[in-house]
């Protein structure tokens, strides 16, 4: 029961990067902060592609969330973003959209 009432009060994000508790709210920025360090590592923060990976900054947050559910659901295909989407909760993806669209390019 405690092992039970622990799970449900955790998500994990990505493939086993990070164990981030449910309590935050849809949309928290520092949540989305927090959980950004696992996208950065490939999508540069300074809002500049590289090597034909896009920016992920600033955009629209029901176009961010949509894409990463495509990926969580498989209709968009890349076994990197698959992999690192399925983990996602709503209310992570909700925070991830929050953190990136209020930054600005450099």
């Amino acid at each position: 029961r405690k092992l039970r009432n622990f799970m449900l009060g955790l998500s994990l994000v990505g493939p086993g990067l990070f164990l981030v508790p449910q309590a935050q709210a849809a949309g928290d920025r520092a949540l989305g902060e927090y959980l950004s360090t696992t996208c950065v590592s490939c999508h540069r923060p300074d809002g500049q592609s590289a090597e034909g990976i896009p920016s992920i900054i600033g955009w629209p947050s029901d176009q961010f969330v949509a894409v990463l559910k495509a990926y969580r659901d498989k209709t968009r295909e890349h076994q990197i973003m698959n992999s690192l989407t399925s983990s996602l909760s709503d209310a992570d993806m909700d925070a991830l959209a929050e953190y990136f669209g209020s930054l600005s390019r450099k």
